[in-house]
């Protein structure tokens, strides 16, 4: 069911492997890396000639499908409505439970010409950086399995049509990519999911169980990008203002789970636009009247100025395709808004270091700032007005210089590190999470917090600019011991 982020289709962690400078992971299910399919299940997508073509009715509850269930439920949890309304929170009303293929069973279908095959340079170029998830099976033309397999892969894209891309690889004309990325086919074509889903660089992920429709599509949909983070309108402070200057975006809906559409749209736009979604009950919600939304879906956004827009209220669409369309035209306009505003600001001086030049942690910007893909988080603590001045005006200082973008630094990148202020005095459970007192003693100190290992490392010597340079830069060239935090570090 589209945006449900419940129910595990059953894949392992896997393991990474040395695959050329891509990794895949192998999920579980019977047969291991084999697939599990018998003749008789294999189907024509029903209708009159097996037709390829649909047409789709959004005017009521939907009635079963040549499917095998319902186009309601299918369309139905875009963004929570129920057929007229993708972006509703009706819930839906499926026409029949999801199953197995149904229809006349076809031993023979011409072979789809509409997959598109992939080489190397496709794959470089597109696959591995654009942020699009893929749905890909690679194949020699010898091998048995070969149009079941294509067939599979082109009717789960076509239900997933917006949401992903397919592909094919011949690993007889691609010997060297599927050498590279470790998907050359054994007995049988192999099915792979590029995923978005566990890290910002994306993944190959092998789909290892029954060879259906259903589960390679309920395999797929779990694999989508998952960049929106869900919070609560109650205690989510919208500022706007990030790092990174990036805009910020919310989606408004009735949905208990982050809508598919969403999270397609938080993969293409990662490292872009900084995603986020609510789950509301109604337009009668006192936050949401405090935004000024009128109608439910809605899309609100902040410029790095902190201004904010509402970019769209009462969303309806036709189908997942047209709506990631047209969400990306309005996503692209206030992309080039936001470029605006942040070109007509004037640049600071160096020896002008005004408030806000190093934010404040918050829970509002906390995966922005010092989330699990930021390398390393510099947060300077403080417990008085006189040590914030200090520790802001240092770490102002020491941002600018160039010790901490080193592109040859143990981190690798120019934003490999983020600098950051506390109020110990507010959250003071913060700090716990990294010394049982919570480093009471201190009236300042820096922590070196790495999100993603769970690590830190803390400073609580004399706050001077060579020693602050010393210790950041021992962060970066990895001469400095990092410890395991105690708990999981929660902000207010």
């Amino acid at each position: 069911m589209y945006g449900d982020e419940k129910g595990n289709p059953g894949f392992g962690a896997g393991h990474p492997g040395d695959q050329g400078g891509y990794t895949y992971f192998t999920s579980g299910g019977p047969g291991g890396n084999q697939f599990s399919f018998r003749p008789g299940e294999w189907q024509s997508t029903g209708g009159e000639g097996a037709s390829k073509s649909f047409s789709f009715s959004f005017g009521g509850a939907g009635g079963p499908s040549s499917f095998g269930f319902g186009m309601d439920d299918l369309f139905s949890n875009f963004f929570g409505g129920n057929g007229d309304s993708m972006f509703g929170g009706f819930g839906s009303r499926t026409g029949s439970r999801a199953g197995s293929r149904t229809g006349s069973q076809s031993g023979s279908r011409s072979s789809s010409k509409s997959i598109r095959a992939i080489n190397s340079c496709d794959f470089k170029k597109e696959i591995a950086v654009q942020g699009m998830t893929w749905l890909l099976f690679s194949f020699t033309p010898s091998l048995k399995g070969n149009h079941y397999v294509e067939s599979t892969v082109e009717e789960v894209a076509s239900l997933l049509q917006g949401a992903l891309k397919v592909g094919s690889i011949n690993c007889e004309t691609e010997l060297s990519l599927c050498k590279d990325l470790g998907i050359l086919p054994r007995r049988m074509p192999r099915v792979f999911v590029y995923s978005y889903k566990a890290s910002d660089k994306g993944s190959l992920v092998e789909y290892a169980g029954d060879l259906a429709v259903k589960d390679l599509k309920t395999f797929c949909q779990d694999h989508l990008p998952r960049f929106s983070k869900r919070v609560d309108l109650k205690s989510f402070e919208f500022s706007g203002v990030t790092l990174e200057k990036l805009p910020t975006v919310i989606l408004l809906s009735t949905k208990k789970d982050t809508p598919v559409i969403w999270r397609v749209l938080s993969g293409l736009y990662r490292k872009r636009i900084i995603f986020y979604d609510v789950e509301v009950r109604d337009v009668s919600d006192p936050m949401v009247r405090k935004l000024g939304v009128d109608a439910l879906p809605a899309v609100v956004g902040w410029l790095s100025n902190g201004e904010k827009n509402i970019l769209k209220a009462g969303i309806s669409v036709k189908d997942l395709k047209s709506a990631v369309h047209d969400l990306s035209i309005l996503l692209d306009g206030f992309e080039k808004q936001n470029k605006k505003v942040a070109s007509s600001q004037p640049r600071k001086a160096e020896t002008d270091f005004g408030d806000n030049h190093i934010p404040v942690l918050s829970g509002s910007n906390f995966d922005a700032l010092c989330g699990e893909t930021t390398p390393v988080c510099i947060i300077g603590a403080f417990r008085s007005s006189r040590a914030r001045e200090k520790v802001e005006s240092i770490l102002n200082k020491v941002s600018q210089k160039s010790l901490s973008r080193q592109p040859t630094s143990a981190l690798g990148s120019r934003d490999s590190i983020s600098y950051t202020l506390l109020d110990a005095t507010k959250q003071p459970a913060f700090l716990n999470a990294f010394d049982k007192s919570g480093f009471k003693s201190s009236d300042k100190l820096l922590v070196a917090y790495k999100s993603r290992k769970g690590k830190f490392a803390a400073f609580e010597g004399e706050l001077t600019i060579e020693e602050v340079e010393g210790f950041i830069s021992s962060v970066l060239n990895g001469d400095i011991q990092f410890k395991k935090t105690w708990q999981k570090p929660v902000l207010k």
